[in-house]
């Protein structure tokens, strides 16, 4: 693995990562008032094409990273949605 891929790794966890604590209180609490839905909106729409511009030039650290953030912020999105 080079360096730039080592880089990419990090970079990616770190962003991801930075989903969990969202998800975990949105889960918990059921409350998304104090969150937009048109940035949650942006952002799933945003990060699902990350995930497949990674997918075009088969890029690991921009699949992995980008497929997992995904999945956390349509969580967040659908709590949105659903919880008004």
């Amino acid at each position: 693995m080079n360096f730039e891929s080592i880089i990419g790794f990090i970079a990616a966890s770190l962003t991801t990562l930075a989903a969990i604590p969202q998800v975990i209180k949105v889960v918990k609490t059921k409350k998304t008032t104090d969150l937009s839905l048109s940035m949650y909106i942006i952002m799933t729409s945003g990060v699902f094409l990350w995930f497949v511009y990674g997918v075009l030039i088969s890029d690991y650290p921009l699949i992995i990273a980008n497929f997992v953030t995904f999945i956390l912020v349509s969580v967040i999105l659908i709590y949105k949605i659903k919880f008004k």
